[in-house]
C-alpha cells in the first residue's frame, strides 16, 4: 500500500536506499592505463552470415568483433575479403595520404590560418576502407571526422583546403565552418555541426533510391555519443520499418568532445546492440582492422542492394588525439591511453600485412610518407594563393543571400540590392560589381 505524501523514507528501514549511478572512465589525467578488461577475441572467429540471413539470426555478431588481420598480421577467418595487393596498397596508400594531411592542416591552424580542425588519427581505416568498398556513385553522410571518404574518392585536395581557409575559391562562399565540407560530385553529403541529423537525412534519401527503383544505396556515419539522440532512433525507426538500402555506421572512438562513451550506454551493452533492438541487421567491428572494415561495409552493401533491408555497423576504435583543435584531451583522460589501445595503428597493421604478404616493404613505404607529404605540401601553396582564414573576409557581403533559396525571392533581392547599393556608395570593396 502507498505510503502516506510526505512519509519518511527512514521509517522503511528494511527497504534499501536508492543510488543514483554516474558512469565514469577507466582512467583519468596521470592514471596508469590497462585496456586488460577490453574483450578482443581472435581475429577469424567471428562467422560470416550469408547477406540474405535475417537479423535475427546472428546477434551474437553484435557484441563480438569482427576481425580479420591477426597479431602478425595475416588475413584469417571468413571474413577476409581477399583483395588483391593493389587494392591493399590503394587503402593504404589513402589511410597516409589522410594522416598528412590531417597533420599539415593542424599546423595551419596553429599558425593562425584557419580557426578550427579536426583531425582523423587512429581513425582512418573506418573512413578510408568504407569508401573502397562501396560504389562511387553511392551517397555519403559523413559526421566530422570522415575527411576519408573524400580523399579515398581521390576528391581534390586544393578544393578540400580551400574550404577550410574560407578563401576565395571556397565553393561554399565561407558559409561552412572549416572541415564541413560539401561536395555533391563525390557523392558527400554536407556536414552538419548538429550532430547526428545526418541519419535521417541519409534514410530517407535511401527510401527515395528505393522508391525510384534505383541502384544506389546511402551509407551515414556518427559517433558513438551521438547514438543518445533522438534523430538516431528516428532513423532506425524508419529504416527498420521500411527496410531503406543504408549502412549505418557508428564511430566508437571511447570519447565524445570530453565524456567517455558510458555516457551514451557503453558501460550496458555494445552500441552495435542498438540495432538488434529494432530488428536492424549489426555488427560489431574492429575498427582500426582495415579489411575488416572494408568486409563489413562489402557485407552491408550486398544486403542493401539486394533488398535485405539497412545494416547498423559499429566501428570499435580510438580517437588518439583531441577531438578538436579546440579540445584539450589532457584534461580529462589518461596520457598513456592512445598508445595503450589493445587494437593498435590502422595504418601500421595494413602496412604490416602488406609486408607479410610480400608486397610491401618499409622503404617503399618511407618513400611514399615522404612523397605524399609533399603532395599535402603542394596542395597547400596552390589552395593559399586563394587566401586564407587568417587575413579576413574573402567574400562578398552580400553572398550571404546566395544559396538561401533555389530561386532568391523578391524580399531577398531588394535587400541584396540596398546592400550592393550601400557598400558601392561606402567605398568599401565588398560589393560585387
Amino acid at each position: 500500500m502507498a505510503e502516506p505524501d510526505g512519509a519518511d523514507a527512514r521509517l522503511r528501514p528494511n527497504m534499501p536506499q536508492l543510488s543514483l549511478h554516474v558512469p565514469e572512465p577507466r582512467f583519468r589525467p596521470g592514471d596508469p592505463v590497462d585496456f586488460a578488461e577490453v574483450d578482443i577475441p581472435a581475429a577469424g572467429a567471428a562467422r560470416r552470415p550469408d547477406t540474405a540471413d535475417a537479423p535475427g539470426g546472428f546477434t551474437e555478431l553484435a557484441y563480438t568483433l569482427v576481425r580479420v588481420l591477426d597479431d602478425a598480421g595475416n588475413a584469417v577467418g571468413p571474413w577476409d575479403p581477399k583483395l588483391s595487393p593493389d587494392r591493399l596498397r590503394a587503402i593504404l596508400r589513402h589511410m597516409v595520404l589522410l594522416r598528412a594531411f590531417d597533420e599539415r592542416m593542424f599546423r595551419a591552424q596553429r599558425q593562425g590560418k584557419t580557426s578550427f580542425y579536426m583531425k582523423a588519427l587512429g581513425e582512418e581505416a573506418v573512413a578510408v576502407a568504407a569508401a573502397h568498398a562501396l560504389d562511387y556513385e553511392d551517397m555519403c553522410f559523413p559526421s566530422y571526422r570522415q575527411q576519408g571518404l573524400l580523399i579515398a574518392r581521390d576528391w581534390s585536395l586544393v578544393d578540400m583546403m580551400n574550404q577550410i581557409y574560407s578563401n576565395t575559391a571556397d565553393r561554399l562562399q565561407g558559409k561552412q565552418l572549416p572541415i564541413m565540407y560539401s561536395a555533391k560530385a563525390a557523392g558527400f553529403f554536407s556536414i552538419s555541426g548538429n550532430l547526428t541529423t545526418q541519419y535521417p537525412q541519409a534514410v530517407g534519401w535511401a527510401m527515395a533510391s528505393a522508391a525510384r527503383g534505383d541502384t544506389r544505396i546511402a551509407a551515414v556515419w556518427c559517433g558513438e555519443g551521438s547514438t543518445a539522440e533522438g534523430d538516431f532512433h528516428s532513423a532506425c525507426t524508419f529504416a527498420a520499418v521500411y527496410r531503406a538500402p543504408v549502412i549505418m555506421n557508428i564511430v566508437n572512438n571511447q570519447w565524445a568532445i570530453s565524456s567517455f562513451s558510458g555516457f551514451a550506454g557503453a558501460e550496458s551493452t555494445t552500441f552495435a546492440a542498438r540495432g538488434v533492438g529494432y530488428g536492424i541487421a549489426a555488427l560489431r567491428v574492429d575498427g582500426n582492422d582495415a579489411l575488416a572494415v572494408y568486409a563489413a561495409t562489402e557485407w552491408a552493401a550486398e544486403r542493401a542492394r539486394t533488398n535485405a533491408g539497412p545494416t547498423l555497423i559499429e566501428h570499435f576504435t580510438y580517437r588518439a588525439e583531441g577531438h578538436s583543435t579546440s579540445d584539450d584531451p589532457g584534461q580529462y583522460r589518461s596520457a598513456g591511453e592512445p598508445t595503450a589501445w589493445p587494437l593498435g595503428d590502422p595504418v601500421a597493421r595494413l602496412k604490416q600485412h602488406l609486408i607479410a604478404i610480400g608486397e610491401w616493404d618499409q622503404e617503399r613505404h618511407a618513400a611514399q610518407d615522404r612523397e605524399l607529404a609533399e603532395q599535402v605540401k603542394a596542395a597547400q601553396k596552390e589552395a593559399e594563393k586563394n587566401g586564407i582564414l587568417g587575413h579576413g573576409l574573402h567574400q562578398p557581403l552580400d553572398s550571404l543571400f546566395d544559396g538561401v533559396f533555389e530561386e532568391m525571392p523578391w524580399h531577398l533581392r531588394e535587400q541584396q540590392a540596398q546592400m550592393m547599393a550601400e557598400e558601392e556608395a561606402s567605398g568599401r570593396p565588398w560589393a560585387r560589381k
